[in-house]
């Protein structure tokens, strides 16, 4: 059974910063690319970021240079780093992962569709 468990989410001042973490069980990790992706109140679910399998990485338009998407297979685990965050980018967090086939557009991995694993989430909340 393929588990994702994000962990990392919380309080923060603006200008701030938070590491996400997402621990991926019941999947050849390596095999498989990780996306994030978030919610606010009221909003529809909004790409982050995605590490594919190869290592390659795509960001959201809005994102402009602030977070960076890693990975570390050997313990299986998919990390978001978010600095100079604002209270924009409050929202519940999602890691969500796919079979790495592909190479595809950059618009391809925005969709949520293509996801096949999706964690609970963790909330990430920016305060002004």
């Amino acid at each position: 059974q393929v588990q994702l468990v994000e962990s990392g989410g919380g309080l923060v001042q603006a200008g701030g910063s938070l590491r996400l973490s997402c621990a991926a069980s019941g999947l050849t990790f390596r095999l498989y690319d990780l996306g994030w992706f978030r919610q606010a109140p009221g909003k529809e679910r909004e790409f982050v970021a995605v590490r594919r399998s190869g290592g390659i990485s795509y960001y959201g338009d809005f994102v402009k240079g602030r977070f960076t998407i890693s990975r570390d297979n050997a313990k299986n685990t998919g990390y978001l780093q978010m600095n100079s965050l604002n209270p924009d980018d409050t929202a519940v967090y999602y890691c969500a992962a796919r079979t790495g086939s592909g190479p595809f557009g950059y618009s391809y991995y925005k969709a949520e569709a293509v996801y096949g694993y999706w964690g609970q989430g963790t909330q990430v909340t920016v305060s002004s």
